[in-house]
């Protein structure tokens, strides 16, 4: 054997081996078992706590039913009963999850087989003496790890986030006493008063209201706070529709009530979806899953092709078999891709950069690449399909049907009827509304930075801009007809009413109210000219038409009061009033957002609609934003009634689920993937974060959005806007294509250096690349060369590709055949010019200088080619389009340079200076990679257009 491939090793080195390995297979019995005992332990603990009455649908039953199955009564309970229930319910809190130490979430980070490949590498290159790339290497496994311990933990985050929600007081009746005491002390039975502002401190059965409405959009997606009321509902009446009934963790906006306790901590809606969160399980995501096959691969080719190497030197040509190990040692390192992890954790960063910029927000690395394998983009209705902002689209007057123009908030639009703008003061009837919506009205907006804020109820937001659209300056107003008096809305009346006067003696009452119960209490409707008999048939069919555009509906009428009247009473209204017109409001969908859900559609991903809303409204949306027909759409009940097999089938078939409850989401969700989709989800409040957590890509609202939904997603919205998750999409798409070449630029430079040493050891050869030589090339150029394509930009048909399969090996056929060619023109090349050099009289440095050289050279112009992986690279931005490569390859020109020319570096790497002819011949060489790939590409593209693939 020559003396050039005996590499000072000895047996201390196959000691160091056997204990690197003694230490990895402990560590890995040490991971195994860590992680039995804390799955143990959480089974042990995650015990349910016991509910107040699991056969009670409390929300079907009437007050009397339900304080006697509570043993409790309006004057709450006594200290004696209080105490036994605290016993046998527990404190009124969630329980806390069992988490794992920080040292154990940190060790088991390195529990993976490409970075114990990785260490094993760090490892024999410190035993080589250098010290610097063992540095290096080690640095990216302990880099990797810190980041997945970073990220970790995202479901106890959530949890915590959940317990922040619970209310941390309330008033509670007590032996016919008023006390404050701390939530978390209530106990089924309990009796609760609440007013404007509280936050609900458990599941309340309500047995009194006065105008009681509750923000409920945490636990439905509903935009609008829902009226409640004291009569019981069905059993199969949706959680949104349940107005007897008031949640843990939703807040009071108006009005007061009382409610008995009927659940606490983890037997509450907000407790349960805590449950369910704890037992969602994690997705590895599709570059995990293929990085954990390809490291698989990977090690067992090394293993395979350094132990078949290691046979033939000891069998065929006589080397020592302690050389030989030695040298299959060697073979492996020259095989391992030490940059491939640097360069995927960098790829990955850059895409979280990119996407930063465009308003999505990454909190898990993997997630960037994810994104770009979507199928499935599954969005909740209200603030990211929509704005979160009621607008009023319709007004119906005796005279006719009039469009408004607008979105949200801002009160830029005007008035149309048909398809042409009109004079408002031609419409004296629609005028007199518009005054009413805005003087009938106690909500205020105001414009901060160019954003119109509203401060109030969504419904009178939606009416006060309306007055605005019409030319009224509210204050003005307000100084002009001064209110007197006002019957707020209550669920009994069902209306709102307000008492003008102006400074001339002429009073007027103004009132809003639900349409059917206004066209009852008037008894004449308002036209161009003068007062007529109601049509009631004609306001009827206006209401009808509205509502099946998924319009929210509201009537507006006035009635004429005297100077001297002060007062209101609500029984004053019974009838004759004058009908003005009704109106008809939505949250409208985002312009920006319609485009995005086209633009996914036409990059072969299916958008699907699931939301807590009414079928009727989330059909009017999804018509609008062209999601699902209109028309075959599925609710709650609907998925209730389904197996999951049935569901699966459904979930291809149907876009828009409306009334789902967390449950129905996390169903759908899981339904899509078992059917092979992957599934993006995206959600603003606690209901949607079990579904969050369990999608491959969860997505949560960084303005609307709660702390529990963002703790669970992998994604946030920082705009709120579904546009962003098209974005998102396509950087991901980016990221997967940049970490594809990549891996095409970096395989084929170690099969090169790999083919060179068998390749030697075969013909009985010196080693045209010594083992050091070997380190410099892999870390130099993937710090530079490889470096340069992660921030390639998208490609132009980026998104009218179909989503890739997220099953799709990582080494495909044609990237193992393009690694295969790649790597025998590089060892053709640098070993024929290797050889070259030795037939003409070289010494071994020149030659091996030569041949390190011409290895370097091989990689810059096969950078140009992998820029495009089918695409040809012989166009203007193909060349110069990436100015990071050009930077790239000036600088590693310069590294080559003092590689081959300064003293220091020759005497470290036993290299000697070149003259121009050789370079010339170099470059000629190495050149030829460029053409031959491109060729290669060329017929890849005709067979491709011939077969139709």
């Amino acid at each position: 054997m020559s003396e050039d491939l005996v590499w000072s090793f000895d047996l201390a080195v196959i000691e160091w081996l056997i204990v690197i390995f003694m230490l990895v297979v402990l560590g890995s019995l040490g991971a195994y078992l860590t992680r039995r005992k804390l799955a143990a332990v959480k089974d042990a603990i995650r015990q349910p706590l016991k509910p107040a009455d699991d056969s009670s649908h409390w929300h079907t039953l009437k007050n009397t039913q339900v304080f006697a199955l509570l043993d409790a009564g309006e004057d709450g309970l006594t200290q004696d009963k209080v105490n036994l229930r605290v016993g046998e319910y527990g404190p009124n809190r969630l329980p806390e999850a069992n988490t794992r130490s920080p040292l154990v979430r940190f060790f088991i980070q390195f529990h993976n087989l490409l970075i114990y490949v990785l260490l094993v590498a760090s490892g024999v290159t410190a035993m080589l003496g250098h010290w610097v790339d063992a540095g290096v290497i080690l640095a990216v496994v302990v880099v990797n790890a810190v980041i997945g311990f970073v990220q970790e933990g995202k479901a106890e985050n959530a949890l915590r986030a959940i317990r922040r929600m619970l209310s941390p007081h309330a008033v509670v009746i007590r032996n016919a006493q008023r006390f404050t005491i701390p939530a978390e002390e209530l106990v089924p039975g309990d009796v609760v008063l609440l007013q404007s502002g509280d936050k609900i401190p458990a599941d309340l059965r309500l047995f009194h209201i006065r105008n009681l409405q509750i923000q409920e959009s945490i636990l439905t997606g509903e935009s609008v706070a829902v009226n409640k009321d004291v009569e019981p509902v069905k059993a199969d009446t949706a959680l949104g529709d349940r107005r007897c009934m008031a949640y843990s963790g939703t807040l009071v906006t108006y009005g007061q009530g009382s409610g008995v306790v009927v659940a606490t901590g983890a037997s509450t809606e907000i407790g349960r979806i805590s449950t369910m969160l704890a037992q969602v399980n994690t997705l590895t995501t599709p570059l995990l899953r293929q990085m954990g096959q390809f490291a698989r691969w990977l090690t067992a080719a090394i293993i395979a092709i350094a132990v078949a190497t290691c046979v033939f030197g000891i069998m065929f040509r006589d080397y020592p078999a302690a050389e030989m190990f030695l040298a299959a040692v060697g073979l492996a390192v020259a095989a391992i891709p030490e940059g491939l992890p640097a360069i995927m954790t960098i790829t990955l960063a850059i895409g979280v950069q990119r996407m930063a910029r465009r308003h999505a927000i990454i909190r898990r690395l993997p997630a960037v690449e994810t994104l770009g394998s979507v199928t499935v983009i599954c969005s909740d209705k209200t603030g990211t399909l929509t704005c979160n902002e009621m607008t009023i689209q319709s007004v119906a007057t005796a005279t006719g049907l009039f469009a408004v123009s607008g979105t949200g908030y801002d009160p830029h639009g005007g008035f149309l009827l048909g398809d042409s703008d009109i004079v408002l003061q031609d419409y004296p009837v629609l005028l007199e509304l518009t005054r009413a919506s805005l003087l009938c009205n106690d909500a205020v907006l105001d414009e901060r930075d160019g954003e119109w804020l509203l401060q109030g109820d969504p419904t009178e937001g939606a009416l006060l801009t309306l007055g605005i659209k019409a030319g009224f300056d509210l204050p003005a107003e307000q100084k002009a007809w001064p209110r007197s008096d006002v019957i707020p809305f209550e669920s009994e009346n069902r209306f709102m009413a307000t008492l003008h006067h102006d400074h001339n003696g002429h009073g007027i009452v103004y009132i809003k109210g639900a349409p059917e119960r206004l066209l009852e209490m008037c008894t004449l409707q308002r036209s161009r000219d003068d007062d007529i008999p109601i049509e009631s048939e004609y306001w009827r069919q206006q209401t009808d038409v509205m509502a099946r555009r998924g319009l929210r509906v509201l009537a507006i009428a006035l009635q004429p009061a005297g100077d001297d009247q002060r007062e209101l009473m609500s029984a004053d209204f019974e009838s004759g009033l004058t009908l003005l017109g009704i109106v008809g409001m939505i949250d409208p969908p985002r312009e920006d957002a319609i485009q995005a859900v086209r633009r996914c559609q036409s990059a072969g991903i299916a958008v699907k609609m699931i939301t807590g809303d009414h079928a009727v409204t989330a059909a009017a949306i999804g018509a609008q934003m062209r999601i699902g027909d209109g028309e075959n759409i599925r609710t709650g009940q609907d998925i209730d009634s389904l197996d999951e097999e049935a569901l699966r089938t459904v979930v291809t078939e149907v876009d828009i689920f409306a009334r789902s409850s967390p449950e129905h989401k996390l169903r759908l969700v899981k339904a899509m993937q078992a059917y092979g989709q992957v599934v993006a989800m995206s959600g603003v409040g606690v209901f949607v974060a079990p579904a969050l957590k369990s999608a491959d890509v969860g997505t949560a609202m960084g303005q609307n959005g709660t702390e529990v939904a963002k703790e669970a997603a992998e994604m946030v919205l920082a705009n709120d806007n579904f546009a962003s998750i098209a974005h998102a999409v396509e950087e991901g798409r980016t990221v997967y294509d940049n970490l594809k070449k990549a891996i095409l630029f970096i395989l084929p430079t170690n099969g090169g250096e790999a083919l060179t040493i068998i390749a030697a050891i075969l013909l009985g050869r010196m080693l045209p690349i010594t083992p050091v030589q070997i380190l410099w090339v892999n870390m130099i150029t993937a710090v530079t060369l490889a470096l340069a394509l992660a921030f390639e930009p998208a490609e132009h048909n980026i998104m009218q590709r179909p989503p890739r399969d997220s099953r799709e090996p990582l080494l495909t056929g044609m990237f193992i055949w393009r690694i295969a060619f790649v790597s025998l023109i590089l060892v053709t090349g640098t070993f024929g010019l290797f050889l070259w050099e030795r037939e003409h009289g070289a010494g071994i440095e020149l030659a091996r200088t030569v041949a390190v050289n011409t290895l370097v050279m091989f990689e810059i112009f096969y950078l140009f080619n992998s820029r495009y992986i089918k695409a040809s690279v012989f166009n203007l931005n193909g060349l110069l389009g990436n100015r990071y490569a050009l930077i790239a390859v000036a600088v590693l020109i310069l590294f080559q340079g003092s590689f081959t020319y300064l003293g220091p570096m020759q005497a470290l790497f036993g290299t000697v200076g070149i003259d121009f002819v050789t370079w010339v011949r170099i470059i000629l060489v190495a050149s030829s990679v460029l053409f031959l790939v491109e060729l290669e590409k060329a017929v890849i593209r005709r067979r491709e257009r011939i077969t139709g693939m």
